[in-house]
């Protein structure tokens, strides 16, 4: 069955995205940051109810990292569009995302397989990515005042995205290194 508790979950939150970029581009950031919250529960939910209701699927492995991720680059890109974050930014994590697809595909093109998991660089720049946003999101809406904590954690941030982007070039460069040496001799 396609249609889990889990997997709805996690179609809601993608459904949600052009409601908080929406809110956002009409400067509504309290109707944002209440938008994302709720996503952000459903992200809570959808993973633990697929264990414990037994109803993990092929469809939710690949729909709830998808939907992670577009919420994630939509409100972020939001964000830095309406100059609440730095447009560089959002530069940062566009060129890293584009750098690891593009290798991706190249590897798969060259190998014909595709074997991806993440990196501990990678998750924590997606850790960083949700923390800045939700703290910008949280301090501008409830007006917190954490100016002064914004600032240095856009800098962690694309740094460790940066970084990450590094070592996933590093690791698909050894991987297909690899690969061309083990059929150099086919």
């Amino acid at each position: 069955m396609i249609w889990t508790i889990p997997n709805i979950l996690t179609a809601i939150r993608l459904i949600l995205t052009p409601f908080v970029a929406w809110r956002l581009a009409v400067h509504d950031v309290e109707g944002a940051f209440w938008l994302f919250v709720v996503a952000a529960v459903t992200d809570l939910l959808d993973g633990n109810l697929a264990r414990l209701l037994n109803q993990k699927s092929v469809l939710g492995a690949w729909l709830d990292p998808i939907a992670d991720k577009v919420m994630l680059l939509t409100t972020l890109s939001m964000l830095c569009l309406t100059e609440l974050l730095p447009l560089w930014l959002l530069w940062v994590v566009l060129v890293r995302d584009g750098v690891i697809l593009a290798g991706a595909e190249a590897y798969r093109r060259l190998t014909g397989g595709l074997d991806v998991r993440p990196t501990l660089s990678g998750k924590l720049a997606i850790a960083l990515e949700f923390i800045l946003v939700s703290f910008t999101l949280a301090d501008l809406a409830l007006e917190l005042g954490l100016d002064d904590t914004l600032e240095p954690l856009v800098r962690i941030t694309a740094a460790v995205v940066a970084l990450s982007g590094l070592r996933y070039v590093w690791l698909w460069g050894a991987k297909t290194r690899d690969f061309l040496k083990s059929h150099a001799g086919v």
